[in-house]
């Protein structure tokens, strides 16, 4: 895991600190990466929210999310600590797509994202599922079921994304803890097991 070459070795009985793992949380604009990234961390998230103005009139597409009232215009941050060796560092993607170029920055040194989808919008993730497709960083689809409707089964996500059958599709609810857990941890096992092979 990310971390492991640059621990600390502790001494005489001291524990040494835990491996980190840094993980992008992404999507298109309103797909509820803040509210992930805040359902599921430890700390109080950081977040870089401005309020949406009238400049980002026929800019931003607020079709589907009209109730939409700020947006991330650089990153957001949380962690989680998955165990005494293990802790996870959730840095939340800006979605607007004149904000795409911090991307690049901030996949250095991911090794793996979730890529979340809306599905009252699916085409607003597929520039995301491109970007790591292309970089070759593993991913996770999570289907974010707003008021907790999932009017669509995985597989039928999977096929409108036409993902192949090695990248997991979870369907989720983004504002609950245990839901945003889940996803984390489906991306963990990916991850290990790309490890083993």
């Amino acid at each position: 895991m990310a971390g492991s070459d640059t621990l600390a070795t502790g001494t005489a009985g001291a524990p040494s600190a835990p491996d980190t793992v840094k993980i992008l949380i992404a999507g298109g604009f309103g797909v509820g990466k803040t509210t992930m990234v805040g359902s599921v961390s430890e700390i109080t998230p950081l977040r870089t929210e401005e309020p949406l103005t009238v400049a980002g009139l026929g800019v931003d597409d607020l079709a589907g999310i009209e109730e939409k009232r700020a947006t991330t215009v650089a990153m957001d941050f949380g962690r989680i600590t998955i165990s005494d060796e293990l802790v996870l560092y959730l840095f939340g993607t800006p979605g607007q797509q004149r904000f795409w170029f911090m991307w690049n920055d901030l996949a250095v040194g991911a090794l793996g994202a979730v890529v979340l989808i809306d599905v009252r919008r699916p085409e607003s993730s597929f520039a995301a599922v491109d970007f790591f497709e292309r970089r070759r960083i593993p991913f996770v689809v999570a289907v974010n079921g707003f008021d907790g409707l999932h009017p669509y089964p995985a597989e039928d996500i999977r096929e409108s994304l036409a993902l192949p059958e090695d990248v997991p599709v979870v369907l989720c609810d983004a504002r609950r803890r245990e839901s945003s857990r889940d996803v984390l941890i489906a991306l963990l096992d990916l991850l290990i097991a790309a490890a083993v092979d």
